[in-house]
């Protein structure tokens, strides 16, 4: 037997759930397959229910069982010469307005009264909106509805279902902050239902004390028929009706003549806003049911799948350039969600949440690919119903009507927030974007030249250093630690009781070239791009390199993105035969030779930085040697993963004019 604070009397139990919650779900189905029961009542009007319940057979696809409100507009069908004669004025479009007319004010607090009705019932409640074609109210037909899985847990059973709602043509929609239903985990459901009593409000007036006062009525008459009920209803009003049932109360008000009911599917593209949990989520509760797996803590197991599949995608999708996303990264990542969730005062994070934090970790291409797949749902068939697109608040029907919506389930409120990510282009707009480049113009983003830049400078310093530490020496401590201890020599000669410091001397030579090796061995097939770019200012270098071809991926008009596989810098910028035409460097096989080939043939300096994965080998270190030449290698580990993702990505612009707007297209990954 349920506790006895979940007993309104002996023959009645109640579940007060939170909906849109699948830990709540999975609650009620636990207490329905540990307890016998011979009648599920719901807190769903009885017009539902033929819809609802052939509704659910249709799961584990989402629909909706809709139902029109009555408009609100107040239509005079009274003739009279004063109306009439103000219709025609309205109707004469050629009528001037006059500012010396007398203005009547009593007109203006009619017309204000009725645009008031329009928008705002007897409760206060906002209505229909003037752009709008209409109020409907509906019931979500979602896996991870507490009260969805009643009925199809019931039906399943073969359990009789009692739909006791009041009838209401307008629903008056009321919902509060409630705490996370995670805590179900940790908590029993008495002491969850329990510590809310004391900061549960008294319903407002009106209907919701309405509803409450009917579905306590309705429950005495079941209990007349059956020997043990169970009640599902939302924790809201739980002590609303318990307290109508023990005071006997009878309903003051009898049900509305409503429309009939309508069944609808679900988009499935604007599943976010209909199902309580994400649809990823979702979706993984629906699998665990089908398969028989454990669905405990999918509310925190799913983000973790989450951000396994959206790893996947991102580096389906990005490829060579992708970061490199790590357990430890995912890790970051996660811990990031957790801080926010517990800023926001909550223990499962919102959408909002998941991706501030990817897109703080991983960047935002990868917070782009945790958004996208959070809307994927897989259980996705072709029905007989027709589609519905749902909105925050808003639905389009299938004959183009928009209107205002209502749920019958309200869960958690659904807000907007703002997160700014660039999204992907389809590939529609990337043909046509491709077929307007103009093959005459072409250029490069200043923001990226200035890191790349930037960039060669760092390395070429490490460079710097590295030729340095070579010659550097140690010797005993007399009267200065010069360039610091040496605690190597220290330790070796302890024994001595002698004190040894680095001499340092100052760098030697001049490094003007430096090669970054990104990819290696780079296929030609996937770089057939290679051009020299020459500088437009002094604070630019003279740039060769191999890259994939931009044009292949369209980010924007005028706008193409390709990914260094390669390139060479000479600093200061000088004028340079184009390497990838000059016959002098013929004799080179791969791509690298050739860009290191062109970097020993045009420096000034017996030195040559040279960044890669992998130290040179024997085939470059006779390279350099041909043309009098040394490498200071540079490991490209000694630099962040993410920096150099990022620096590979060049985006070429067609014109000039172009960076007028470039920014509001181009994404980073």
């Amino acid at each position: 037997m349920l506790h006895p604070l979940l007993r309104i009397d002996d023959r009645i139990s109640v579940i007060p759930v939170i909906h849109g919650s699948g830990d709540f779900s999975v609650e009620v189905r636990r207490i329905m397959l540990a307890h016998q029961f011979d009648c599920v009542a719901v807190p769903l009007p009885p017009s539902f229910q033929a819809h609802v319940e052939a509704a659910i057979e249709q799961l584990p696809v989402p629909m909706l069982v809709v139902q029109r409100e009555p408009s609100l507009r107040k239509f005079d069908t009274q003739w009279s010469p004063a109306s009439d004669a103000w219709d025609d004025d309205q109707n004469d479009l050629g009528a001037e307005f006059d500012p010396d007319d007398d203005y009547d004010e009593s007109l203006h607090d009619e017309l204000d009264s009725e645009f008031d009705s329009e928008l705002y019932d007897e409760s206060g409640e906002q209505g229909d909106d003037g752009d709008l074609d209409g109020t409907i109210s509906y019931v979500p037909i979602d896996p991870c509805q507490p009260v969805i899985a009643a009925i199809r847990a019931a039906m399943g059973e073969h359990i009789p279902r009692a739909f006791i709602d009041l009838e209401t043509a307008h629903f008056c929609h009321y919902a509060d902050v409630l705490p996370d239903p995670y805590a179900l985990k940790k908590v029993k459901l008495e002491r969850f239902s329990g510590a809310l009593l004391p900061a549960l409000m008294p319903l407002p007036e009106g209907q919701p004390q309405h509803r409450a006062v009917q579905m306590a009525w309705r429950l005495r008459h079941l209990a007349l028929r059956y020997r043990s009920i169970l009640f599902v209803c939302s924790v809201r009003d739980w002590p609303w009706i318990r307290q109508a049932y023990v005071d006997r109360v009878e309903p003051p008000v009898e049900d509305d003549e409503v429309e009939a009911t309508e069944i609808y599917q679900a988009d499935p593209t604007k599943l976010l806003f209909m199902l309580g949990e994400l649809p990823f989520i979702t979706g993984l509760y629906e699998q665990a049911r089908e398969m028989l797996d454990d669905d405990n803590n999918l509310s925190i197991d799913g983000v973790k799948e989450l951000l396994l599949a959206a790893r996947q995608s991102y580096f389906h999708d990005f490829r060579k350039r992708a970061r490199k996303i790590t357990p430890q990264t995912l890790a970051t990542c996660v811990k990031y969600i957790r801080n926010l969730s517990l800023i926001e005062n909550r223990l499962t994070p919102d959408f909002y949440s998941i991706v501030i934090a990817a897109k703080q970790t991983a960047g935002d291409g990868f917070a782009l690919h945790v958004a996208e797949r959070a809307r994927d749902y897989p259980y996705q068939r072709e029905t007989t119903y027709p589609h519905v697109e749902m909105a925050l608040q808003r639905a389009r029907l299938p004959n183009g009507d928009i209107v205002h919506t209502i749920n019958r389930l309200p869960g958690h409120p659904m807000v907007w927030r703002r997160c700014e990510l660039l999204p992907r282009p389809d590939q529609k707009q990337q043909q046509d974007w491709n077929m307007r480049w103009n093959p005459l113009r072409q250029c490069s983003w200043p923001p990226e030249d200035e890191l790349i830049e930037g960039f060669r400078a760092r390395v070429v310093e490490r460079a710097q250093m590295l030729m340095g530490a070579d010659l550097a020496r140690t010797e005993k401590f007399t009267t200065s630690i010069k360039d610091g201890i040496d605690i190597r020599d220290t330790l070796r000669n302890w024994h001595t009781g002698e004190i040894y410091v680095k001499v340092l001397p100052p760098n030697r030579g001049h490094l003007d070239a430096a090669v970054m090796i990104f990819d290696s061995p780079a296929d030609p097939r996937d770089y057939p791009w290679r051009t020299t770019w020459f500088a437009e200012h002094a604070n630019e270098s003279t740039l060769a390199f191999f890259a994939t071809h931009f044009r292949q991926q369209m980010v924007g008009p005028g706008i193409g993105l390709a990914t260094y596989g390669g390139a060479l810098f000479l600093f200061p910028p000088v004028h340079i035969p184009d390497i990838w035409q000059d016959s002098r460097l013929d004799f080179t096989e791969t791509l690298e030779e050739r860009l290191l080939a062109a970097a020993c043939l045009h420096s000034q300096s017996p030195q040559i930085a040279l960044m890669s994965p992998l130290p040179p080998g024997p085939g470059w270190r006779r390279l350099a040697r041909r043309f009098k030449k040394s490498w200071v290698h540079v490991p490209i580990s000694s630099f962040g993963d993410s920096t150099v993702q990022q620096l590979r990505m060049v985006h070429v612009l067609n014109g000039h004019h172009v960076r007028s707007y470039a920014a509001h297209f181009i994404r980073r990954a």
